[in-house]
């Protein structure tokens, strides 16, 4: 990677770490932007080249940890619901625990979710409008989501191939009745 490179994600850590520091004491509606580029320690400009808005931060930290998810995912979208995806699902969150139950906690659980849907509907591919694949994709990611959540919050009791295994076993659809 090249220097310039290097130094813009040195950048756009420094303003997502401040942003979730700034989370912990106030909300979004109360941070400024010169806030967190003064304790951020960067320029307005590298701010705004990174980023339209406060709230983007958030939505580009999703969206990072989405893509990269999706760069180790088995690629067809029909085997979403494999053991294989289910697991690395379950070790994804576990790796980005913290951020995860941040963005619960500072009330972007929502946001989370809907990013979590649009992913899963890109992944799957073209789907009629009422199709009932697009019940199972949102049964499936809240389900996810809520199990997530629970086991996190918990402290991962369950390893990740226990937890993996309970999902698996009771949420992930095995056939067409």
């Amino acid at each position: 990677m090249d220097k310039r490179k290097e130094a813009n994600l040195r950048v756009k850590n420094s303003i997502t770490q401040t942003v979730l520091r700034l989370l912990d004491k106030k909300s979004i509606s109360e941070i400024t932007v010169s806030e967190i580029i003064r304790e951020a320690g960067v320029a307005r400009a590298s701010f705004y080249r990174n980023y339209a808005t406060k709230e983007s931060v958030i939505t580009t930290l999703i969206g990072d940890i989405l893509e990269d998810y999706r760069k180790n995912m088995e690629s067809d979208g029909d085997a979403f619901y494999t053991y294989e995806n289910v697991h690395m699902s379950f070790v994804y969150f576990d790796r980005y625990k913290k951020q995860f139950l941040d963005l619960h906690r500072f009330g972007f659980g929502s946001i989370l979710l809907e990013m979590l849907n649009q992913f899963h509907e890109e992944v799957a591919g073209t789907m009629l409008h009422k199709s009932i694949e697009r019940y199972k994709l949102y049964i499936y990611m809240g389900s996810l989501y809520n199990t997530v959540l629970v086991w996190l919050q918990n402290g991962k009791k369950e390893s990740v191939e226990e937890i993996t295994d309970i999902f698996y076993e009771n949420c992930v659809f095995r056939g067409e009745k």
